[in-house]
């Protein structure tokens, strides 16, 4: 098959395509052809070598985490799943960017979104659904989600407003009105946040998640009065410090379906900035790389 693969860590300049051998499902595993694959932060931060203590993996590696695709092979002990079906879903750290995937965590890809849609829901709906999910019943309370125009941010704003939210929602002026669209109350981030959101809610906030790492969740926290409500699935330094909730990703086929379900339902639309092919993988990381990417960054293949 033909795949992305890196040789070494380093830029993007080490990533490569080449004719690779076929991966198999273990079991509880399946294998899908794949036809387009997200490209996330952890993507590159892996690619580099800067997570290597963290998250080491054996090169050459296949860039990417998340997929979709047709099931074309089936592990042992896999039930519920068929040869042919579209899936999303979510493999290792790395070997999604290639013709062939094995996931290890999946759920029907609902029709109403394409492809390259649906190759960015995996990983930013299940972090963004951990990140939530701490808060139980979201039904009637008010969200501030920081870093809201992101993958995982701009997921979570349409999953807690279809779960009942009022939500605000931080992101530069630039990206208000791509807020406004996911059903949110957008501000901007920075000096004079909690004056800004308590313009807007004088209630109060009642939970905030964290999805940006921009050194602002004490902030966050002052803003909510108790740790306890603050979730952040990126700011992994502070978490601990200051008390708050500290939500990963995980390959949960039960969050997938949450996330597939919503979007059946049209009340989740995976937002997709930019599509590249197989060929501009390099182009894709760098374009991440950059930061402020709204939505997703994805790569057909």
């Amino acid at each position: 098959m033909r795949a992305a693969r890196y040789h070494e860590y380093g830029g993007v300049e080490t990533l490569v395509i080449e004719e690779v051998p076929d991966p198999h499902p273990g079991p509880g595993e399946i294998r899908v052809r794949v036809t387009a694959a997200g490209v996330n932060p952890v993507d590159w931060k892996v690619r580099s070598g800067a997570v290597r203590e963290v998250l080491p993996v054996e090169l050459p590696a296949i860039p990417g985490r998340d997929a979709v695709g047709v099931v074309d092979e089936i592990g042992d002990k896999v039930r519920e799943v068929s040869i042919g079906d579209r899936v999303f879903g979510l493999g290792g750290v790395t070997g999604a960017t290639a013709e062939l995937a094995v996931l290890s965590a999946w759920a029907p890809a609902p029709a109403a979104w394409n492809d390259e849609q649906a190759a960015g829901a995996g990983l930013a709906s299940v972090t963004a659904l951990a990140g939530l999910e701490v808060f139980g019943s979201l039904k009637g309370r008010t969200l501030l989600i920081e870093g809201a125009a992101g993958g995982v941010g701009s997921a979570a704003v349409e999953i807690a407003v279809a779960q009942g939210a009022t939500v605000i929602g931080t992101a530069g002026e630039h990206n208000h009105e791509f807020l406004s669209a996911l059903g949110a109350m957008a501000t901007t981030y920075g000096t004079g946040l909690a004056e800004r959101v308590s313009a807007l809610a004088p209630d109060g906030i009642d939970f905030a998640l964290d999805g940006a790492a921009s050194g602002s969740l004490a902030d966050l926290v002052a803003i909510v009065g108790d740790p306890t409500r603050v979730s952040t699935v990126a700011d992994h330094a502070n978490a601990p410090r200051l008390g708050t909730h500290l939500a990963n990703a995980r390959n949960d086929s039960g969050l997938l379906a949450a996330a597939g379900e919503l979007g059946r339902q049209g009340r989740y639309t995976p937002r997709v900035e930019r599509s590249y092919p197989l060929e501009q993988i390099a182009e894709a990381h760098a374009y991440s790389e950059r930061g402020h990417v709204r939505g997703k960054v994805v790569v057909r293949i």
